[in-house]
C-alpha cells in the first residue's frame, strides 16, 4: 500500500473512532445530538457534556495515542529492535514518580495542576539524568543502560512513596493514577500536554529520514552522513519531552508505544522513516478505540484505560511475535 494511501485512510479512521467515542457514555446521545450541536443548536446539557467533557478526553486521548505511537516507532528504528517501547528511556517512570510526589505531599488538594506540572518536571529532570548518564560518546547500548538506570531510579521512588504513604488513601490514589485514564480531564489538562508533545514530535520527525540508514547499521549511516550521536540525543530529548507531558496528565498507559509500530510496518515496507506518522496514527486509533469501550463496559466504576491497553495489548503482542515465527521459518 502506497504511503499517502495509507496515511490518509489512517486519518479518516482516526476521525471515525473519534466520532464514535464522542457518542459512547453514560447519557446515551445520538449522530443527530452532536449534529445539533456542532451546528450550535443542540440541547443545553447535551452541549455541555460534549463541550466540557467528551471533547477534551477524546482529543487528550488522540494526542496521547498518537505521541506513543510515534515514540514507539522512533525508539525501535533507534534501536533497531521490534520489541524496544518509548518507556525502556525512563521519562514516563520518571513522570510518575513526579506525580507520586505531589499525590504524596498531598499537593494534589490544594493545587489543581500540581500533579501533571510535578510530572512534566520528573520528566524533564529525567532527560538531564539521561544525558548524564550516557555520557557524551552515546551509542545504542548506553542510551539503553542509562534510560534502564533512570527507570530503575524513578520506580524506586514510587515504591518509597507507596510503602510511606501517611494512609490508605494516598496510597489508593497513587495507584489508581498510575494505572493510567482520560477521565476527568478538562481543556487545561490538554493545554498542559502540548508545549512538551508538540516540541517532542517535533524532533521525532526531524530526525526520521536518518533511521532508514541507521537501519543498515553504525558505520553506513556515519558513511551516508548521519550524525549518530546527534541523532540519539534528539530522539532521546524528543521521546523524553514527548513520553513526559502525555504521561503527566494521563498516568501510564502501556502496550500502545509497543503494538502500533507493529501494525503499520508491513504496510510501509518496513521502512523506519515511513512508519513513524502511520504509527503515530494507530496509536491515536487504538487509545481511542480503547477508551470508547472502557466507557461503555457496564461496571459501577469506570475501568482504568491502562487496565484495558494491557488486556489488549498482550495478546495482540503474542499473536504479532507467533505470526513474525511462523513468517521467520517459512523464510
Amino acid at each position: 500500500m502506497s504511503y499517502p494511501r495509507l496515511t490518509l485512510i489512517l486519518c479518516l479512521s482516526l476521525g471515525l473512532a473519534a466520532l464514535v467515542s464522542f457518542l459512547c457514555g453514560p447519557v446515551v446521545s445520538r449522530p443527530s445530538d452532536l449534529l445539533a450541536w456542532l451546528s450550535g443548536h443542540g440541547d443545553a446539557q447535551l452541549s455541555i457534556i460534549f463541550a466540557d467533557i467528551r471533547a477534551p478526553r477524546i482529543v487528550l486521548a488522540a494526542i496521547t495515542g498518537f505521541v506513543l505511537g510515534l515514540a514507539g516507532a522512533a525508539t525501535q528504528g533507534l534501536l533497531r529492535n521490534p520489541l524496544a517501547e518509548p518507556s525502556l528511556l525512563g521519562a514516563s517512570n520518571a513522570a510518575a514518580l513526579g506525580a507520586v510526589i505531589a499525590i504524596y505531599l498531598g499537593l494534589s488538594g490544594t493545587l489543581s495542576y500540581a500533579v501533571p506540572l510535578s510530572a512534566a518536571f520528573a520528566a524533564l529532570l529525567s532527560v538531564l539524568l539521561l544525558l548524564i548518564f550516557a555520557g557524551r560518546g552515546i551509542s545504542s547500548v548506553r542510551l539503553i543502560l542509562a534510560g534502564f538506570a533512570v527507570s530503575a531510579l524513578a520506580g524506586a521512588g514510587i515504591a518509597l512513596a507507596l510503602n510511606f504513604s501517611a494512609n490508605i488513601f494516598a496510597a489508593l490514589e497513587i495507584s489508581f493514577w498510575l494505572l493510567g485514564a482520560v477521565e476527568n480531564r478538562s481543556w487545561q489538562h490538554v493545554a498542559l500536554v502540548l508545549p512538551g508533545s508538540l516540541i517532542g514530535i517535533g524532533l521525532l520527525l526531524s530526525g526520521g529520514r536518518a533511521l532508514n540508514a541507521l537501519a543498515l547499521g553504525d558505520d553506513v549511516a556515519a558513511s551516508l552522513g548521519v550524525r549518530l550521536s546527534r541523532l540519539r540525543w534528539r530522539f532521546a530529548l524528543g521521546i523524553a519531552l514527548a513520553m513526559g507531558a502525555v504521561v503527566s496528565v494521563t498516568g501510564v498507559i502501556g502496550f500502545i508505544g509497543l503494538v502500533a509500530p507493529h501494525l503499520v510496518r508491513p504496510l510501509v515496507g518496513h521502512n523506519p522513516h515511513q512508519s513513524l506518522i502511520p504509527s503515530a496514527l494507530m496509536g491515536a486509533i487504538l487509545l481511542l478505540v480503547a477508551d470508547s469501550l472502557v466507557r461503555l463496559l457496564p461496571s459501577q466504576q469506570e475501568l482504568k484505560l491502562g487496565v484495558l491497553t494491557a488486556f489488549l495489548g498482550v495478546p495482540m503482542l503474542l499473536y504479532l511475535l507467533r505470526r513474525n515465527t511462523v513468517a521467520d521459518a517459512a523464510a
